[in-house]
């Protein structure tokens, strides 16, 4: 994870882990959990943030070994109402594929909504 300025960010990386070429497109679908596992009411947007620009849906195709990444973006201000926090994320890399949950603290302060750019080879920032 990284921060800077009240802004945070954190990598989600997919790496092709069979032996052929898999394809790839557009963003991960993805949701904030809360402690409980509870999904959060949380926008997520598809558009460029602090740390990456979204370079926008895009077929890749992926050679054994090779990974895609997004970039995960929120900020941590705080303007008025109750402060909001996940304690994990819950994936689904592709479309048909199983959803993979991963601890990951998200301090949404009290804007609930977080910026998730396209899959993409290189991240730019």
């Amino acid at each position: 994870m990284e921060a800077g300025l009240g802004h945070r960010a954190s990598v989600l990386t997919l790496t092709n882990r069979d032996t052929v070429p898999r394809k790839v497109t557009g963003y991960p679908d993805l949701k904030v959990l809360a402690g409980d596992g509870s999904p959060l009411d949380v926008q997520v947007l598809h558009e460029t943030s602090y740390f990456a620009p979204d370079p926008g849906p895009q077929d890749l195709t992926l050679q054994p070994g090779e990974k895609a990444l997004s970039v995960l973006a929120w900020s941590a201000t705080v303007t008025s109402g109750g402060r909001h926090t996940g304690a994990a994320i819950a994936v689904v890399p592709i479309p048909g594929e199983p959803v993979q949950k991963q601890p990951l603290e998200t301090d949404l302060g009290t804007t609930d909504t977080v910026k998730l750019s396209a899959w993409a080879t290189k991240t730019g920032h």
